[in-house]
């Protein structure tokens, strides 16, 4: 059975996206640590981090990047973070974290969004991206 993150992909289950290319694929994490907590995965269903051939792992950390300079241009913050754990989802998957203090980025804080925050959230992430990345 395909992941989560590939039904999301494959557009089975709908998403607030942000950015996607030939390989990678963002979206807003729905149960965000903080506004604007984005998911960068692989469109290759591969479990682990270390696994992913190293052309794939390469490509998927320059799209974070890309993903984390947009977010980092619209959401008020100290630094974007970033953290790879895999243990939830078996597709690999990078955390961007908007942060601001050190309990953003530890999972046991939740802010909760209404469905129109976070389709604005993700519009404009998505437009800063697409306006960074022409």
């Amino acid at each position: 059975m395909s992941s989560i993150f590939s039904q999301i992909i494959a557009k089975k289950i709908p998403c607030y996206q942000i950015a996607e290319n030939e390989d990678c694929f963002a979206f807003l994490d729905i149960n965000p640590n903080t506004k604007g907590h984005t998911l960068c995965v692989t469109k290759q269903e591969i479990d682990r981090l270390l696994d992913l051939p190293k052309d794939q792992y390469v490509k998927l950390m320059e799209f974070s990047y890309t993903v984390g300079v947009a977010i980092e241009a619209v959401i008020p913050c100290n630094r974007v973070g970033m953290s790879v754990i895999g243990l939830e989802v078996p597709h690999v998957h990078v955390h961007l974290i908007p942060l601001n203090s050190m309990a953003d980025v530890t999972f046991e804080k939740k802010v909760s969004l209404s469905t129109q925050q976070m389709q604005s959230i993700a519009n404009e992430i998505r437009q800063e991206y697409h306006k960074q990345n022409k």
